[in-house]
């Protein structure tokens, strides 16, 4: 139009490679992978972020948030299918995240080899393309250490779990180069407390595998990635039984439908992309994984899996919603300046790359416990780091869009489908309040976890007075726990939680973060210099550690 000349809009974000433009992943890698796989790693990881930051990438996620999975319940002749049908982008980002090694790749390599931290890294990387495919893709990879609870069952279906191919659709498992998994554990009237479940488990000699098999008859009103190939499932074998937890294939051995109807697809608030429904099961086959009427604990591996893809996921999008408020507001100018110049854009873009990179070293030393075996930490650390991180998220992308003003509230920008999937991880695999008993539940029962995060957290000692003095009020408080009444404990469960997982993540900075930012993120956090949101620091935090912190959250866009 004649009536205007377009200035001082922002380039397009993008043409960057994701992971190598993030210092705390690739310095996580460098770090916690041994040099001997180190290099294969980069290189593998720089392919993956050269894509996640294409232009390619870009439309691929476009395209699977708006045209939604579609239920599909019968073919044409009338037979009963239950299937869902998708972009073809949701099978390209599929694709890619497999063949990156997301599912369960790293399940079948050595203890102390990396694994996890390298598929940390990457699922951090690819997260910030698109977050809904990556719910089936988590599912995948936490599948594998429940299943190794019946050895017979992991024989079958962990090479296919761990697959790099992406191989789509409902056929019998042996003929299939690569499987996806899926759960089905709440029901209406429990939610979050699975022993109300009333889905039951009845004993039925013979069947697909050796020995005796059960079917299945209930509901799960939540039941994620309902096209995965097989679901582990929660099922009582009496009416006044515990929990026992079942592998449930949609195709048997004979190449036959397993009785799994699909209800409904759920409309939800963000992870459009991908499809959540409710299902009827109705003699459906399943095999027990683990002991019978121990299928919490069972199922708890899979829960402790994906609860630390809730904090990667949550550090992801912190980070894809940082780096765009950096490169808008490097690029936009405003009451005479660029607005990454003004001295309280600079303050909120300080906070937020603190919480970001705080976020994201928590991820990856969970990962790297796992990867060395260290059980009693990451027990209690993936559970902190899960009510926290995923917890920050919400508010973290809200300023990040603020950043942006009226852009940021348009689709096109990125921001609001980051400010609707930020809710997800911190409801997903248990909301605040049963995270917040979870940890206290393993400082009771496994006190030894207690004791290694503690253990962590005091490797830093010695470099501020501020997190030392935190760190002593934090033991004589955990110390004194068990002279409290339950309700008082169980009230502040909280508000522990949040200092456990800030002293953490303040040790973490301190070791691992450079130092002006380790300081501010300390003194910040633990010190009181800094208000109730983002953006309130002490205006000397910002001098000492804004241009750093801003730097590290630049990823240096060569979008044209």
């Amino acid at each position: 139009m004649s009536t205007h000349e377009v200035t001082n809009q922002v380039p397009p974000y993008g043409g960057h490679d994701v992971f190598g433009s993030d210092p705390v992943l690739c310095e996580g890698v460098a770090r916690w992978v041994p040099e001997q796989r180190r290099e294969q790693a980069v290189t593998e990881l720089t392919s993956l972020g050269e894509l996640a930051g294409s232009e390619r990438a870009e439309r691929w996620a476009d395209l699977a948030q708006r045209n939604t999975p579609r239920l599909v319940t019968h073919d044409r002749w009338g037979h009963r299918v239950d299937e869902v049908e998708f972009d073809p982008a949701w099978h390209e980002l599929m694709g890619v995240a497999a063949g990156a090694g997301l599912t369960a790749a790293p399940w079948t390599q050595p203890q102390s080899s990396g694994a996890h931290v390298r598929r940390a890294a990457g699922f951090v990387t690819w997260s910030q393309v698109e977050p809904g495919h990556i719910c089936p893709i988590t599912m995948t990879n936490a599948a594998v250490p429940a299943l190794r609870h019946s050895p017979e069952l992991a024989a079958r279906w962990e090479g296919r779990l761990a697959s790099r191919e992406y191989d789509f659709g409902l056929r019998e498992v042996q003929t299939k180069a690569g499987a996806i998994a899926g759960m089905g554990m709440t029901e209406k009237q429990g939610g979050s407390d699975v022993r109300a479940n009333s889905t039951l488990a009845v004993r039925t000699p013979g069947g697909p595998l050796t020995g005796d098999t059960y079917r299945l008859t209930g509901h799960k009103w939540f039941c994620s990635a309902p096209m995965s190939d097989v679901f582990l499932v929660l099922a009582k074998t009496s009416e006044d039984a515990p929990p026992s937890c079942f592998l449930v294939p949609r195709v048997l051995e004979d190449g036959s439908r397993n009785p799994f109807a699909l209800q409904r697809l759920k409309d939800k608030l963000g992870d459009r992309s991908n499809a959540s429904s409710e299902i009827e099961l109705d003699g459906t086959w399943g095999a027990l994984v683990g002991e019978e009427g121990r299928g919490v604990r069972t199922i708890i591996e899979m829960v402790s899996a994906t609860r630390l893809d809730c904090v990667l996921g949550s550090a992801a999008t912190m980070r894809a919603a940082l780096t765009r408020a950096v490169h808008h507001t490097s690029h936009r100018r405003a009451f005479g300046a660029t607005l990454v110049d003004q001295p309280l854009m600079r303050n909120v873009l300080t906070d937020l790359a603190l919480e970001s990179e705080a976020a994201t070293l928590l991820g990856l030393r969970m990962a790297h416990a796992l990867d060395e075996g260290d059980t009693e930490l990451t027990r209690l650390g993936v559970a902190v780091g899960k009510y926290w991180v995923c917890k920050r998220t919400s508010p973290f992308a809200a300023e990040a869009m603020e950043c942006l003003g009226g852009n940021g509230y348009v689709e096109e920008h990125g921001l609001a489908r980051l400010y609707r999937q930020a809710p997800l991880n911190s409801i997903w695999e248990g909301s605040g309040n049963v995270n917040a008993l979870d940890v206290l539940r393993a400082i009771s029962r496994e006190p030894a976890s207690l004791m290694a995060l503690l253990k962590e957290a005091s490797t830093a000692r010695g470099h501020l007075p501020v997190l030392d003095a935190a760190l002593d009020e934090l033991e004589r408080d955990c110390a004194g726990l068990a002279a409290l009444d339950g309700a008082e404990v169980a009230t502040g469960a909280r508000r522990l939680v949040e200092r456990l997982a800030l002293t953490l993540q303040a040790s973490l900075m301190v070791l691992h973060s450079p130092g002006e930012m380790a300081e501010a993120f300390v003194a910040s956090r633990l010190g009181g210099a800094s208000g109730a949101s983002f953006g309130t620091l002490d205006a000397g935090l910002v001098t000492l550690a804004g241009a750093t912190a801003i730097d590290r959250a630049s990823v240096g866009s060569t979008a044209p």
